[in-house]
Formats: structure tokens, sequence, C-alpha cells
């Protein structure tokens, strides 16, 4: 499952990807999972220009090892459980929310 954050002060972000266990996406479409670790500095986002520069991804992991927790009203949303091949997290704003989200 391809899981893609920016938010790249999170204690779960390895180079864009999500090592997190379990994900929480809010009503609100914002990652309940993100904790900021004090001691990571906020690198540039260089995945914005993905045909400019490659920015070094950590490998994506098997859907069987997370699970994606949704209560926002997304077409991916199936009972609960996100059911997309894979979301990207921004860091536009202080929480990361999810851009992966397409209104029902």
């Amino acid at each position: 499952m391809d899981i893609r954050c920016r938010k790249t002060t999170c204690k779960y972000n390895d180079r864009f990807t999500c090592k997190a266990k379990n994900i929480q996406v809010t009503n609100n479409v914002i990652c309940q999972t993100f904790e900021k670790d004090e001691n990571k500095k906020d690198v540039q986002d260089i995945t914005k220009h993905l045909f400019e520069e490659k920015p070094e991804f950590a490998p994506q992991r098997d859907s069987k090892t997370i699970e994606i927790k949704c209560k926002a009203n997304c077409l991916f949303n199936h009972n609960g459980a996100c059911v997309s091949n894979g979301i990207t997290l921004n860091s536009i704003k202080e929480k990361p929310y999810c851009v992966s989200f397409l209104k029902d």
C-alpha cells in the first residue's frame, strides 16, 4: 500500500512513507495518528516536484500490515475502513490533511 506523508516532523514519517501500525482519519479529513517528533528536523518537501528532483522514498508497505480507519464522507470509506490502494497526507496546515479524499 502506498502511504505517502509530507508531514516530515511526524514520528512515524520515514522518508515520506508512514510507518504507523494504524492510521485514523477524522471526519474533517485530518490524520489523527500524527505525532510531532521534536527531535526531527522539518526537511524540505521535494515530493511536490517529482518531475524536477527525485525524492528518496522509504519502501512501500504491504496493505496487510496497516489498518486505515476513516470517519470522513469519502468515496474510499467503506464502513469506517479506507479501501483506497494508497493515500497521501499533506503538510499544508498544522495537522496533516488526507489529499486522497474524494467526497462521496
